[in-house]
């Protein structure tokens, strides 16, 4: 993502929370001081000592609960979530509650049949069994944007807790009065079940509540944001060893054959690229359009960006597309439009900003004849603004797939399967969706979500998202009742020939190998 929290005006007690589409004032948040962090951080290793003990059953109880509350409140959520970001409620419903309802769902399923001790071969060691066992790493912390405050909330707490972690979050200061509103689904679970509330934690604030964070003790990090951020994160994380899963935005392409459903394809770039008004890190932000079905896709989004409304969302209005959350935002989107346009880029339609009188909105903008050499062809845009571009053939498509330095998710769309699948297998990303939006990944609990290049690395979601909470202990253990110890001491002067043929009677390409193997093992040992 593309907001850099250096460049924020820092207040040293409160934040000051607003809401984009309509610029009430909300309320104000405390900050919270650097040297409160790791008080923050002491609750949640205490709290943790006791939590780490339970039984899966009893962290399902806790998770139930939850998913409970964020089932018979998703209204509130999607207010909260709505005033605080200036997203539409259906996106808040779908983005936030219902990703949110899906991840509980798939733990409560799914969780414990990933964390139980997992046998594995012993190869040689015959005589042995081992295993590999999931330890909780103890408190995570996690820094988290604001483009899906509720969501992004739920993501590391989720299967932090599931794992017998804590969990202390920082979230965007440009969140901060949702977040402080909807932390309390957590803590409410836990408590109601006799457990520690302090096992779910926020710490409110700026860049300096987040390198204190990492510098408090944690165990393990995950952090979401702009490659510049993370660049600062995983240098700070590295002073104290903290493992870290970064997730850094994206530049994904939309491949579209001269063979495509066209209605299908459109309708994916469009959901692809508006939904909370672009600001995803896997915004379809290149629409890359073979050249015999190019001007027919420029054509129909023409059509269907300039039928699109755009406002404050609420009970009493529909809209399509939403605000801009934050002003700085923004002001990045116009300058890489305007910028875009000076370079040859063709304005179909937008091209602006709409509705200052009311809140921080920019209109749905297309702008086509893209090429590779443009500013805003390799910068992450996190905005409403759908980027066309022509390719003659499936190679010059993948070429320019792959032109930038992000590799987070990426779409196909051919009436070919194999066609769709070989391009699909070319593409430099950690996600592809192959007829439909490549960001529904997210939405298949059991799929990891990472990327590659400077989309970062590491991942979140499913089996390896949740065993990146714990660590992973190998176990190794005699098979029977009676021991059969390896001695290597005292060195006896066969040892050396017995050892070389029992590599190769154990490791050999061939059976003439192993055949001459037994008869070097078999001379060893009458010597």
């Amino acid at each position: 993502m593309s907001i850099l929290v250096e460049e924020v005006a820092v207040s040293e007690q409160r934040i000051e929370c607003r809401s984009p589409s309509t610029r009430e004032h909300l309320g104000s948040v405390a900050v919270t001081g650097a040297a409160e962090v790791p008080r923050a951080v002491e609750r949640a290793k205490l709290a943790q000592l006791a939590w780490r003990q339970t039984s899966f059953k009893q962290r399902r109880q806790v998770l139930a609960s939850v998913l409970s509350r964020v089932l018979e409140d998703s209204d509130r959520i999607c207010a909260c979530v709505t005033r605080d970001t200036g997203k539409t409620r259906e996106n808040a419903l779908t983005g936030e509650v219902w990703t949110v309802a899906a991840k509980l769902r798939w733990m409560l399923d799914q969780g414990e049949r990933h964390l139980r001790p997992e046998r594995v071969s012993t190869g040689f060691l015959l005589h042995k069994q081992a295993r590999l066992e999931f330890h909780p790493l103890g408190v995570l912390g996690a820094i988290i944007p604001w483009n899906y405050p509720f969501q992004n909330m739920a993501n590391p707490i989720i299967p932090g807790l599931f794992a017998g972690n804590a969990v202390v979050v920082k979230p965007s200061e440009w969140v901060a009065w949702s977040s402080a509103e909807l932390i309390g689904i957590f803590r409410d679970a836990l408590a109601e079940h006799g457990h520690d509330p302090d096992l779910v934690q926020l710490v409110q604030g700026y860049a300096e509540t987040g390198r204190a964070l990492i510098g408090a003790g944690i165990d393990g990090l995950t952090f979401i944001g702009s490659g510049r951020n993370g660049r600062h994160v995983l240098a700070e994380a590295a002073k104290h060893v903290v493992p870290v899963i970064l997730e850094l935005g994206g530049k994904d392409p939309v491949i579209v054959c001269d063979d495509a459903d066209l209605d299908c394809a459109v309708a994916g770039i469009l959901g692809g690229s508006l939904i909370n008004a672009g600001q995803n890190c896997v915004a379809a932000e290149r629409i890359i359009v073979h050249e015999g079905v190019y001007d027919e896709v420029v054509t129909r989004l023409r059509g269907e960006v300039n039928s699109l409304r755009q406002g404050p969302s609420g009970l009493d209005r529909v809209v399509d597309v939403g605000a801009m959350i934050t002003p700085l935002q923004l002001g990045i989107v116009e300058g890489l439009v305007a910028r875009a346009v000076e370079q040859g880029a063709r304005l179909v339609c937008g091209g602006e900003s709409a509705l200052g009188d009311q809140g921080d909105f920019y209109k749905p903008t297309v702008l086509a004849d893209m090429t590779r050499d443009m500013e805003i062809m390799q910068e992450e845009v996190f905005g409403p603004v759908l980027l066309v571009a022509k390719a003659k053939d499936d190679r010059a498509a993948i070429e320019l797939a792959n032109s930038t330095a992000f590799g987070l998710g990426a779409s196909v769309f051919s009436r070919d399967a194999r066609r769709a699948r070989e391009i699909a297998r070319r593409i430099d990303s950690g996600m592809v969706g192959i007829n439909d939006f490549g960001g529904l990944t997210y939405m298949a609990q059991s799929l990891t979500f990472g990327g590659v290049k400077e989309s970062g690395f590491g991942r979140m979601n499913g089996r390896e998202g949740l065993r990146a909470c714990c660590n992973i202990k190998s176990v190794i253990e005699d098979r029977f009742p009676f021991s059969v110890p390896a001695k290597v001491f005292p060195v006896k002067p066969q040892d050396y020939a017995v050892t070389k043929a029992s590599l190769m009677l154990l490791y050999g390409n061939n059976w003439a190998q192993r055949l001459r193997a037994v008869r070097e093992l078999t001379r060893a040992l009458r010597s």
